[in-house]
């Protein structure tokens, strides 16, 4: 199989680079900077064992491929809120034999929330979800990292909307070769959305820095009780607290990087980079969607989800809020609900 990474930064990067790595074929996508310093100098993978450059095929889209192979596996990694340009950009793209991508190859969503796989859906007849559990930083163009030790992550993978099949497992296999482990379950959307409640700290992280101090964490866990409430309400599983650590245990530990430092999530990283855009939509704005249409009010995931996108479009800087301005708008949302 070849797999070709659509969107090859932090988490795309960092699949790409692995999978390359130990062996298998990797095709890169991506744009801008970052496309010229791959196709000139390689990708860089910071990683504890040090820093591996990896010469692999870089292309900004499907035409310079030519037609795709029957064995090509697509893996989305792209943020949600630009998967609609690449699936319309990827869906229609010719394979080899007839047909097109859309109807003949597998698409592996290799991102965060829910959404994306769902949009994909729509244009793809073989859609995996993966829930993305990889501590990864877009360095600069050409350059990512991830920090865990002994394994670079943990990525389950399932069908979407449910089911497993001989794509998923060969997949996974070659996962696990990679440094990863990838466990291959029926329901990999309870893990997605054990993983949205995690993320929904994204934004708060963004907003105002690392979620440290007991305010910050205070905000998050009242923050997240509401996105529980919501989905109990909505009657979607999700894999419970103690679930995940028994699955991941000690196996994903952060070490320090030499020139590589672990600055933030996501969406902090958005911001840093000054993007323009952020994925709180499709995070904090899943649990305000699903607080609408079942009755549950959600006034710090949307306080959150406002302030995300607003830091975007005006490129304010990464955690330049104070924790205590926060709390204050934090409250006046929760009275103003009442």
């Amino acid at each position: 199989m070849r797999y070709v990474i659509i969107g090859a930064g932090a988490v795309g990067g960092v699949i790409g680079g692995r999978l390359a790595g130990s062996g298998h074929e990797v095709v890169l996508v991506a744009r801008g900077a970052h496309f010229e310093a791959l196709r000139d100098h390689g990708l860089r993978l910071r990683v504890p064992e040090g820093e591996l450059t990896h010469r692999l095929p870089v292309v900004d889209g499907p035409a310079a491929l030519g037609e795709l192979r029957p064995d090509d596996v697509l893996v989305l990694a792209v943020k949600t809120q630009d998967s609609v340009a690449a699936l319309q950009t990827w869906g229609p793209a010719p394979v080899a034999g007839g047909g097109t991508a859309a109807e003949r190859l597998p698409l592996f969503c290799a991102q965060n929330g829910v959404e994306g796989q769902r949009i994909a859906l729509r244009l793809f007849r073989r859609v995996y979800g993966v829930c993305v559990w990889l501590p990864s930083t877009y360095v600069e163009p050409g350059v990512v990292s991830a920090a865990g030790s002994p394994l670079t992550g943990i990525l389950h993978l399932g069908r979407h909307p449910h089911g497993t099949d001989e794509t998923a497992r060969l997949v996974a296999a070659d996962l696990e070769k990679s440094h990863f482990e990838a466990p291959v379950v029926p329901d990999v959307a309870r893990w997605q959305y054990a993983k949205l409640l995690s993320n929904l700290g994204n934004a708060l992280e963004a907003v105002t820095g690392p979620v440290s101090d007991e305010d910050a964490l205070a905000l998050f866990r009242r923050v997240r009780t509401e996105g529980e409430a919501v989905l109990d309400a909505a009657g979607i599983a999700y894999a419970s607290t103690e679930e995940q650590q028994a699955v991941r245990g000690d196996k994903v530990t952060l070490v320090p990087l030499d020139g590589a430092p672990r600055g933030g999530g996501s969406s902090w990283q958005s911001l840093t980079r000054g993007t323009g855009t952020i994925e709180a939509d499709y995070l904090n704005g899943e649990i305000a969607l699903l607080g609408r249409l079942h009755g549950v009010p959600t006034p710090l995931n949307e306080l959150l989800q406002h302030l995300a996108d607003t830091f975007a479009r005006e490129r304010r800087a990464a955690g330049s809020m104070p924790v205590a301005e926060l709390m204050r708008l934090a409250d006046a949302a929760v009275v103003n609900t009442r």
